[in-house]
């Protein structure tokens, strides 16, 4: 990965952020990692634990933001969020992914629930 993509990276996640926060959704921390994988944003909605996945493509030429989630990236996000409820009362939980085809807050797509975990 190069500096220009994780910039971009770190730049979609602060938008992403921002756009979340802007609907009430509180940020608890980001860039959770652990061996098992990565959760960009971990946010609460009210009494709901939600794990933010934050997808940037700016070319959609290999399928847009949507596209670049694999059953892989899926489970790695998954195991992440049990490793990060380890431990701690197990709270409702949901997954959402934050898509961007640019970086402005006009290009923002929010799925809630995204998972259906």
């Amino acid at each position: 990965m190069t500096r220009g993509t994780n910039a971009g990276g770190a730049q979609a996640e602060a938008l992403a952020a921002d756009f979340l926060q802007g609907r009430g959704l509180r940020l608890l921390q980001r860039n959770y990692r652990c061996r098992l994988g990565e959760i960009d944003l971990v946010m609460a909605d009210g009494p709901v634990l939600v794990f933010v996945e934050v997808r940037l493509r700016r070319n959609a030429d290999f399928g847009g933001a949507a596209a670049s989630i694999t059953a892989t990236k899926r489970q790695r996000i998954l195991r992440a969020a049990r490793h990060y409820l380890s431990g701690r009362p197990e709270p409702a939980c949901r997954f959402d992914v934050v898509l961007l085809d640019a970086l402005a807050a006009d290009h923002i797509e929010w799925i809630r629930d995204a998972f259906g975990e």
